[in-house]
């Protein structure tokens, strides 16, 4: 039986999250490439706030799992 440390968890997880960052970017590429003048100013506008968004929220998982891989290398001492 195979066992999964937290550890590993948390650098599958930490990786997919640097997968998932990079996909958003290039979504937003996508989004761009071949536009012009007033539809490109539109479609970066609206491509940036959507970037934007996943970025926080990607970024917001990573520091809850490096904050929780912190606590369980260093627990609080009581």
């Amino acid at each position: 039986m195979t066992t999964v440390t937290p550890q590993r968890d948390n650098n599958a997880r930490l990786e997919e999250l640097d997968e998932l960052t990079q996909a958003a970017w290039m979504a937003y590429s996508e989004r761009l490439r071949d536009l012009t003048g007033s539809e490109y100013a539109q479609a970066e506008e609206e491509g940036w706030s959507l970037l934007q968004d996943e970025l926080a929220d990607l970024g917001a998982q990573r520091a809850t799992l490096t904050a929780s891989a912190i606590e369980q290398a260093h627990p609080p001492v009581k």
